[in-house]
Order: C-alpha cells, then structure tokens, then sequence
C-alpha cells in the first residue's frame, strides 16, 4: 500500500520535474544455452516505480544482445539531458578478470573471441553513467556463489570493475536490487549509502559520498505536538546542517558535544572517521572549490600528456590514472603528492606543456627539415630522371617521400605506355593479373609471360603484396587503435587540416582518409619518431593536436 500510495503521489507531483532523467532495465532469466538464472528477470517489476518517480524507463528481459545494444543506444541518447540515470543489470555475468560483460538470453557459452556478440559490455555502461557524475547509480544482480570457469580465460561473475569518477555501483540478488529500487532509490530524501551500508547482502562500490539522494522532496515526518521536543529537534537539526555546511572535524565534534544521543550521532562519527581516513582530505577540497569544467579537465590531462605523465584518457574525469599522473608530476615538481591539483600547480603545468609543445615543434621542424634534405638527394641520384628504374629505386627507398607522388604518376605513365605496346596476349594476362591482384596471379603471370612487358611490374607487386603479408598483424593493430579513438568527422577534418599547416600533404580537408591521408600520417609519424603505421593513435593524436582543443 505504501508504494501504491507513493507511485500515485509521485505521478502526480513528479513527472513534469523529472521527465529528463532516464534508467535502464536489463534482465535475463532464460538462457536457452545456458543454466536458468533464477529471478534474473525480476528487476523489471521496478520499471513502474521508476517511472512513477519521473525517470525515461528503457527495460527489456530475456533477450540477445542485439535488442538490448539497441535498448542501451537509445539509453544513451537520452543521458545527454538527464540529471539522473539509474541503470539496472541482471543476469548472468562473465569476465576476463579485468573486463565484464552480461550475457544475452541467446549467448553461448562464453569465450574470449565471441563474447562480445553476445555479452552487453559493463565497462559501456559505466562511461555512459560517468557523463552525469554524482547522480548515477548502476546495480547489478547476479548469484556470487556461482564461480564457475567458463574454459581458460573466463570465468562467472563480476571482474575489476574500472569504476569512473562520480558513479556508485550497487551489487546484490535480483530481489535485493529490485527492493532497493523500489524502498531507496525512488523514495523521496531516503539517502541511499547509508540504506546498502546497513544491509551485509548488498555491496557498494565507487562513488560513496557521506549522503546521496536520488529522489529529493519527500513528505515532512510527523512531529509530535509537545513543545519541548519541537523546540529540540529544530535545534538539534539546524546545528546539524551547520555541520555538514562546515564539514570539519570540529564542527561534527561540536554537534556530538551538544547531542551525544542526536539522531545524527552515527553520521556524525562516520563523517569524523572519513575525514580522519583521507590524508589528502583538504588539498580535495582545495581543487573542489575550483570547481574545474570537463573541458578545463581536459585541457589538465592534454598538458599532463604532452609532458609524458599518462593519465589514461582524455576525457575530463579525473579517475585513478589522472591521479597517479598529477601525483607523479608533483613528485618530479617538489609538491606533495597528494593527486588533487591547485591553481598554482595548474598554472605550471600550462606553462611546462607550453614549452614542450615548442620543443616537440622545433625538433619535428628539425627533423623535418632533414629528411627533406636526404630525401631530395636520393631522388635527384634516382628517380629525377624520369626512368623506371630509378623510380622504383626511389619508391623501394622512401615510399612516402616527398617525390612519391610524382614517382607514382610518373611509373603509372610508363606502365601505360607499355600497356599500350604490348602484345595482346601480354596485355591480357597482365590485366588479369592486376585484376585480381593476387600472388597467384601474379606468380601465374610471370610463369606465363617470363620475358613479358610487365615483369618488372609484377615482381613489384608481388614483393608489396608479400610485405603487406608479413605486416598484417602490425597493421591490423594500428587499425585497431585508431578505430578505438571513435574519432568523429570534425576530429578527422582538425587532423588533415593540421597535417596540412606542418607541411605534410593530406589531400582534401573532408573527414575521409584516404590514401594521401595515410601517407601524410606516415611522413607526420616518422618527423616524430613515432611508428609510422599510417593510423593515429592516442599518441600521435596529442602531438598532432599538441594545444589544439579537441
């Protein structure tokens, strides 16, 4: 009757206030390759309070991946407005030990090259909540007892979650996170930490602050008429908010002097043993009071970056690899390593990344400058004569060179005048060959034709066409780690354009990498001493876009 009461309450009074917050609803019951996960489908019974309390509910149970990516999009797309997202998962879990995923009703079992067909990433979900810190809660729903392996690298259950700054992680039964939902998280002013601190059934991890509501304007408590009592407690609580507004040592002791039995005697001693417990307690504050944007984030973990301090990310949360980073470069600067920055040491490190940056541009100018010098003496012993021979001596040298370009053009130019020279059978078993552009192909060529038009042409490509071979691997990895950046079209135009003002020429400014682009990147890597794969990674990024803001 209670929920009844409060679901009709909040329906009324709520949804106009809170239309923007969104929570998620994942649950999975019915494996059909899988054991049955009792209950597993239990937590959607929370979906009508959530939305009674104001919340975009998204909920789906018992099934694939596919429905519930499309489900957890949609999710996403509404977190850009929300002011509190509440996610609930339940299920069966697996992990690699560092990386987690919840199984769909169709996943097979589970092994380390397939699950992510079949498996909801954990890890997604939580950068999704990071984007509303403070006011995001994920809960997962899983049986710990079941510690089975699924074959040599996994296994059931929950990994080491990499939990960001500003999200609390909620673990229990399906039973226990449905109740949560329905008795904490939707009721108005009931502070949640404290509510899973009092159950030993449920775990809480990441974001703990001393009090977080997420359903704030409940009724008022009823107070009894006796004067006395209403006088008290007034003061009682008015001292109370002046100790959470001081939030010192002294204060909360000044409170428990005045009200050793108050009602707020137990926060009160866990506030003291917090604050004793965090030896890094005022300099937090200190950066607190900044009160430092995402961007302004960003721009600390670009500099902290350019001076070789990995922060793990540029992202503007300053989670447990921005910390180790400043707390690393305040030991190298003669601070105190606490991993909380000041406006002094923000200044500092501006200006240090300021100066690195002049120095990475002045010897990539340098460096520049000398390829350019040993580049154009190759070519004029090579291919500036116009020959075939020493092009493809130049290209063999410096395939991305500055006189590529021209090398390429000039060799397609030959080719065509041989094509054209050609006897027909010559010019069809070539044209074959490059149809298909194989090494059967060509080897099938050469064995055809061994005296033919296109030999040399042939012996060329298969040469590349083996090397290609040889670096897959190293290429497939490079692509890879470009593809992770998730770079966007404006990002990709900021690239070429950049690759263009140092000098390097990368085609049409248009978001499309195309094979001038890649060449472009390549000359770019190898000024900078970097890998030169022609893809971007996150290193390259940050020298290319070195005090450019992305």
């Amino acid at each position: 009757m209670r929920r009844l009461l409060l679901t009709t309450a909040l329906t009324i009074m709520a949804m106009p206030v809170f239309a923007e917050d969104a929570a998620l609803i994942l649950g999975v019951e019915r494996y059909r390759n899988l054991d049955r996960f009792v209950g597993g489908a239990a937590v959607a019974g929370a979906a009508p309070e959530l939305e009674a309390a104001g919340y975009a509910v998204d909920a789906i149970s018992n099934q694939s991946a596919a429905e519930m990516r499309k489900l957890l999009n949609q999710f996403q797309a509404r977190s850009a407005d929300a002011e509190r997202l509440v996610v609930a998962m339940s299920g069966r879990f697996a992990t690699d030990g560092s990386r987690t995923w919840l199984l769909s009703a169709n996943a097979p079992e589970p092994t380390l090259f397939d699950i992510e067909q079949e498996g909801l990433s954990v890890e997604s979900v939580l950068q999704v909540l990071a984007t509303v810190p403070g006011q995001s809660v994920l809960l997962l729903a899983y049986d710990p007892s079941d510690t089975e392996s699924y074959g040599p690298s996994m296994r059931i259950g929950l990994g080491d979650l990499d939990i960001p700054q500003g999200v609390t992680v909620i673990v229990g039964d399906p039973r226990q996170v449905r109740d949560l939902i329905e008795d904490t998280i939707v009721v108005p002013d009931v502070e949640i930490v404290s509510a899973v601190q009092e159950d030993r059934n449920i775990a809480l991890f990441g974001y703990r602050p001393k009090s977080l509501v997420m359903q704030a304007g409940g009724e008022i408590a009823d107070i009894k008429p006796t004067a006395p009592y209403i006088v008290d407690r007034i003061a009682e609580n008015l001292q109370w908010e002046q100790a959470i507004g001081a939030d010192t040592l002294e204060a909360y002791r000044a409170y428990m002097r005045a009200y050793p039995r108050g009602v707020h005697t137990r926060d009160a001693n866990e506030a003291i043993a917090a604050i004793l417990a965090e030896p890094d307690r005022a300099a937090r504050l200190v950066e607190e009071s900044l009160g430092l944007s995402r961007d302004q984030r960003r721009e600390i973990q670009r500099d902290l970056s350019i001076l070789n301090f990995n922060t793990r990310g540029i992202d503007g949360i300053f989670g447990n690899g921005t910390r180790a980073a400043i707390s690393n470069w305040q030991q190298e600067n003669g601070f105190a390593q606490t991993g909380y920055v000041t406006v002094e040491q923000i200044t500092r490190i501006d200006a240090q990344a300021a100066r690195r940056s002049a120095q990475l541009e002045a010897e990539a100018a340098r460096e520049r400058e000398a390829q350019l010098r040993l580049d154009r003496a190759y070519w004029e012993e090579t291919g500036a004569n116009g020959r075939e021979p020493g092009l493809r001596s130049y290209l063999d040298r410096y395939p991305d060179g500055f006189y590529a370009e021209r090398a390429t053009t000039a060799l397609a130019e030959i080719e065509q005048s041989k094509l054209a020279q050609a006897q027909r059978d010559d010019r069809d078993a070539w044209t074959a060959a490059r149809r298909t552009d194989t090494v059967r192909s060509y080897d099938r060529y050469l064995a055809a034709q061994p005296n033919g038009a296109f030999r040399d042409e042939a012996t060329a490509r298969l040469n590349a066409l083996r090397a290609e071979r040889n670096g897959a691997a190293s290429t497939n990895q490079a692509q890879a780690e470009e593809a992770a950046l998730n770079l966007n079209a404006v990002t990709r135009r900021l690239i070429e354009s950049r690759l263009t003002a140092l000098g390097f020429e990368a085609g049409p400014v248009d978001g499309e990498f195309d094979g001038r682009t890649r060449r472009a990147i390549r000359q770019f890597q190898r000024s900078r001493n970097l890998d030169p794969t022609g893809y971007v990674n996150q290193a390259a990024v940050v020298q290319l876009l070195v005090r450019l803001k992305m």
